[in-house]
């Protein structure tokens, strides 16, 4: 069996500003070929985790690699990265064709005009217009643009869909199934948890400098609860549901416990009988319980 090298990895990073960590200690490989998800709040250390992989950042202890090398003693490796910013701020007073250009020469890798093409009209950009004309989404399709129309090996996506409307999310998704069937590996940070559910193969969730669950999408739903619902008579009711008014029950348990509780469900004649493991959407907000609610 071929053995797959990860294309961005990031092993046991600590970054400290001052006495504070914005890493403690995270890991985050992504291997060749995925696309994977990578999600956190604000001031989770999502941004600081990114900004190492660029070689903005220098961890303050443990290992960054990019195509296998250190992206700030060989920043050469970033010509083979696409990267989309979560704040994309462009030259206002330039065109978007015109930035097109300028970050084609800032990279010093050409630009495939035909995919620039492509990816304009698919994604209904007007280049002529001054970017300071520019709405939030349109400055995120020249960014977009960019990144994908030069043959980029890995894509760092951070928040990519930002000020975009559904239809160009829908293209973004695209686009992205595209590049990642040509070979392209993609780590994409992102708020909207139904597109990583679309996209992608592996998912790691980082909070407070942590990674505090990675794995596979299914991988991750199977460490969750999963959601059981049943139609009982009054007579015969389980312990541990909520029946609302028209008599369904659901019922939250772990994984191993759902076979116990439909054996339940059978033996009191209970109908419309459904189960499904949690949402990503309820995995993620469990880290995430706001202080007020726990």
């Amino acid at each position: 069996m071929e053995t797959v090298n990860p294309v961005l990895e990031v092993r046991s990073v600590v970054k400290k500003f001052g006495d504070f960590r914005a890493l403690d200690e995270f890991d985050l490989t992504v291997e060749q070929g995925s696309v994977h998800g990578f999600l956190g709040p604000n001031g989770s250390g999502k941004s600081t985790a990114i900004r190492t992989l660029l070689g903005v950042l220098h961890p303050t202890s443990g290992e960054v690699r990019v195509l296998g090398k250190d992206p700030r003693k060989n920043p050469e490796i970033l010509k083979r990265i696409g990267y989309v910013p979560g704040d994309v701020s462009l030259w206002p007073t330039l065109t978007g064709a015109e930035v097109l250009r300028t970050l084609e020469s800032m990279r010093g890798v050409p630009t495939d005009r035909k995919r620039e093409a492509e990816l304009i009209d698919a994604f209904g950009l007007d280049p002529s217009k001054k970017t300071r004309d520019y709405s939030t989404g349109n400055r995120r399709k020249v960014s977009l643009v960019a990144a994908l129309s030069f043959g980029a090996e890995v894509l760092i996506l951070d928040e990519p869909t930002a000020g975009l409307d559904p239809l160009m999310e829908a293209e973004f998704v695209e686009q992205i199934r595209r590049e990642n069937a040509n070979g392209v590996s993609v780590l994409l940070s992102s708020h909207i948890l139904s597109e990583v559910e679309k996209l992608c193969n592996y998912v790691t969730v980082i909070k407070e400098g942590r990674a505090v669950e990675h794995g596979t999408i299914s991988q991750i739903r199977h460490l969750s609860t999963h959601t059981v619902t049943g139609r009982v008579s009054r007579e015969t009711l389980i312990d541990g549901g909520v029946t609302d008014a028209t008599g369904l029950t659901t019922f939250t348990v772990e994984r191993d416990e759902v076979p116990a509780l439909l054996q339940k469900l059978l033996d009191a004649h209970a109908t419309d009988i459904t189960t499904q493991p949690s949402s990503l959407e309820e995995i993620f907000m469990r880290h995430y319980e706001t202080e007020a609610a726990k």
